[in-house]
């Protein structure tokens, strides 16, 4: 800010009448600061949202798992007792990853509330079953198309995904129900809807699931690099195309387990294309070899 010109220097200073006050009125919904002016001390800032998929406390988390609502991970203080041990048995006979955390994570996690030592995470669809999504496509008269994400982390990732998969007509998804995004918030809003159409499976052993695949009569294809070229490959039939995790690709104990490996030919400078990317080609290539047969 310029410095001001002083009015009080010089010997005959004389103290200026000070004009009426002019009231400003501050424009329909500013801030004070956006006004001109520093908001009052201790004013607490807007809260933003609260995440609804986020429950705390011992007994609504106990009523939600025994009521069956879907929960991703259960977070609870180390060394908790009573009732927390019991929501520990519960989550373990249901499947729910319980993961063990110091106090101030809580803390930060819901400030300002009583966690009583634990919180949980709610998926914001349910899930399904592994056989249910290929009840599905058999009753739709169609041989499965399923898309199996290993350890997929980016949330936008795997909305993309759920929106490719349904634009394609793909029957499902299954993701490790360790290691890997799951259906939050975020991932709702990335699919635009799809979410509400595509049905997701949590396989506690992805190795496990793919034995499992091969014995109801599905190809497994892994999308990864040195493979053959996805538009010369048979897409056709019963199949189940394995997306690699960011950064990682496709596990080798996945890759092992595949049929055949297909690949997407680059030209460009960069070597490999984003998850979702990867995984909307190939399922349009697929979908368009479907309609040809």
């Amino acid at each position: 800010m310029p410095k001001r010109d002083n009015p009080r220097t010089g010997p005959k200073y004389e103290k200026p009448e000070r004009p009426a006050a002019k009231r400003r009125t501050a424009s329909k919904g500013a801030s004070p600061a956006a006004n001109g002016r520093p908001a009052p001390a201790g004013r607490a800032p807007a809260r933003s949202e609260e995440n609804p998929n986020l429950l705390i406390g011992r007994n609504p988390i106990s009523e939600a798992i025994k009521a069956g609502r879907p929960i991703d991970k259960i977070l609870m203080q180390k060394e908790a007792e009573g009732s927390a041990r019991v929501i520990a048995g519960l989550a373990r006979d249901n499947g729910i990853p319980v993961q063990y955390v110091d106090k101030l994570v809580l803390d930060k996690l819901a400030p300002g509330k009583s966690h009583q030592g634990i919180a949980a995470y709610a998926a914001a669809h349910k899930y399904v079953g592994v056989e249910d999504i290929l009840a599905a496509a058999k009753a739709r008269g169609e041989d499965p198309l399923v898309v199996v994400l290993d350890e997929l982390e980016d949330p936008h990732n795997l909305g993309a995904i759920l929106r490719s998969a349904d634009a394609a007509g793909a029957h499902g998804i299954i993701i490790p129900s360790r290691r890997s995004v799951t259906l939050t918030e975020t991932v709702a809003k990335a699919s635009a809807g799809a979410i509400e159409y595509v049905p997701v499976a949590k396989a506690g052993n992805l190795s496990r699931c793919i034995d499992l695949l091969k014995s109801k009569g599905l190809w497994i294809a892994a999308v990864d690099m040195d493979g053959t070229d996805f538009g010369t490959s048979d897409l056709k039939g019963p199949l189940a195309l394995i997306i690699g995790g960011e950064g990682h690709g496709v596990s080798k104990n996945l890759r092992d387990k595949s049929d055949y490996i297909v690949s997407i030919p680059m030209h460009g400078h960069v070597n490999s294309l984003n998850a979702s990317n990867a995984a909307a080609i190939v399922l349009f290539e697929a979908a368009r070899q479907r309609r040809q047969k």
